[in-house]
């Protein structure tokens, strides 16, 4: 009676799971369907695919479009790409230092430095946009791919994870290191930074994601056609035209590539640390 019990549990479990992930990927898979058809049949929801995919996602990646002709699918995948991993990057760099400095280092009102950080969490990032395109601007960033990305690298949220995991680190190996006469870069280097591998790359990937769909700043700091990004496109060819929806597919490929290639470091970096 019982093992029939945890059967049926067993199968309204998996059952469940199996409902929500056709919920969940069966818009995706009517807008890839919809781009397969011819161009003159217009975008909507549809389950049967046609037979212009090929062609279509052909004309895709080689032409281009914008009144210079520098809009083109793969220029806006790198570009998306580029903001993205730099994005990502160097927020868990920069994170990282902060909470190294913050858990290790007698810096004064520290705990009062580390409220402010988690303080601008409270912030929507939009708020401060202009005044950083003002600074952006006159440091001659604009259009560039450093103006899009140095401005966003500041990250109370990664502070705040590593300076929670720095804090689980046990002193043993602080002491192990003093011994050794190592100091605190190699510290740093060769104990801390392989201890933080499963944190930062679970890090590494949400803030990738957050760089990738990044719509506002771009807007405000790109207008040259040849740094659009995948976001911007899509708001440029709009949702109706056959090129928006092979564009909105193509943007959801990177980072759900991602996610469930590295779902493992996610969930053992954000939720075991790893310790």
């Amino acid at each position: 009676m019982l093992n029939n019990r945890r059967l049926g549990s067993r199968i309204f479990d998996h059952a469940i799971l199996v409902l929500g992930t056709l919920a969940m990927c069966l818009p995706v898979y009517g807008l890839f369907a919809a781009t397969t058809h011819p161009a003159g049949s217009g975008i909507r929801m549809r389950l049967d695919p046609g037979g212009s995919g090929f062609e279509n996602y052909g004309n895709f990646i080689v032409g281009s479009a914008g009144f210079s002709g520098d809009i083109t699918a793969v220029t806006m995948l790198w570009n998306s790409f580029v903001l993205g991993a730099g994005f990502a990057g160097l927020k868990v760099v920069l994170a990282l230092l902060a909470a190294y400095c913050l858990v290790y280092f007698r810096v004064r009102f520290a705990s009062l430095i580390f409220w402010i950080l988690i303080f601008t969490l409270m912030l929507p990032l939009e708020s401060r946009f202009l005044a950083t395109f003002t600074v952006v601007a006159q440091l001659g960033l604009v259009n560039t791919h450093g103006g899009l990305i140095l401005p966003l690298v500041a990250s109370g949220l990664g502070t705040l994870f590593f300076r929670q995991f720095l804090l689980t680190v046990p002193d043993a190996l602080l002491e192990s290191a003093k011994l050794d006469a190592a100091g605190p870069f190699r510290f740093l280097k060769d104990i801390l930074v392989p201890l933080s591998g499963p944190t930062a790359a679970a890090l590494f990937l949400v803030l990738f994601v957050n760089g990738w769909n990044q719509y506002l700043w771009p807007v405000m700091v790109t207008s040259d056609e040849a740094g659009f990004t995948v976001v911007r496109g899509l708001q440029f060819f709009g949702s109706a035209s056959l090129t928006g929806a092979m564009l909105a597919v193509a943007a959801l490929l990177p980072p759900a590539l991602l996610v469930i290639l590295f779902q493992r470091h996610v969930v053992k970096g954000l939720f075991d640390g790893s310790h």
